[in-house]
């Protein structure tokens, strides 16, 4: 075949074209597991962290089984459903309102861990909370976004953050309230409360909202005595 004719020109880029798809295809497909090895190990990461274990992701699984002793799905009625409570994916989840329960064992006594997702300023925030065996006072909370600002909103992921949450109560006289995210120096009435990210007032909100939606859901798991 002449080198120089354009019929020779489009079939070696053709073939180059997709030799290089063939090579990205393998590749890709090949660190797929990798991938969600590290997407599950974060996953841990982060609900070791709402009861106040920090490991890295290669000790991630060991702790993880060592400390989290059940998983599992619940319906809004606060009743177990079939269902992988790690693996779910949470958005689906409570859309479906099925929301997923994590128990650990923590120095001899029994925490829960709730999922929670929302909305902040530039996309979604997640995280996890854990209460004491009575099912209302936090033991612990994590969080976490996609896109929060540097230095603002992105805050909510840091230590100083989530520490203001431990000691706060969900329920008030039986009554279900949630934990308000508030303006500094702008306490709430009728509920527990924690300063929110100075000068990230969106994610702030968003953080609000968030625990209040997330939570509704778990209400009657909170208060039944059957788990």
């Amino acid at each position: 075949m002449n080198r120089d004719s354009n019929i020779y020109t489009i079939v070696y880029a053709s073939v180059m074209v997709l030799l290089v798809a063939v090579i990205l295809a393998v590749t890709s497909e090949s660190l797929k597991s990798f991938q969600r090895e590290n997407e599950a190990n974060d996953k841990r990461q982060q609900i070791l962290r709402s009861i106040k274990v920090d490991v890295s992701a290669t000790e991630a699984e060991a702790k993880y089984n060592e400390l989290i002793t059940d998983a599992f799905l619940i319906d809004v009625k606060g009743d177990k459903v079939d269902g992988d409570a790690f693996n779910t994916d949470v958005v689906k989840a409570f859309r479906q309102n099925v929301y997923p329960v994590f128990v650990a064992n923590v120095n001899g006594e029994t925490k829960y861990i709730m999922a929670l997702y929302g909305a902040g300023l530039w996309g979604p925030i997640w995280g996890y909370i854990a209460v004491n065996d009575d099912k209302n006072t936090v033991f612990g909370a994590d969080f976490s976004h996609q896109g929060e600002t540097p230095g603002l909103g992105a805050e909510i992921t840091r230590p100083e953050f989530s520490k203001e949450f431990v000691g706060k109560e969900l329920f008030k006289n039986g009554e279900f309230k949630s934990i308000a995210v508030v303006k500094p120096g702008n306490p709430a009435t009728g509920k527990d409360w924690v300063d929110g990210i100075s000068g990230g007032t969106i994610t702030s909100q968003g953080v609000d909202l968030m625990l209040l939606n997330s939570l509704s859901g778990y209400v009657n798991f909170l208060t039944s005595k059957n788990q």
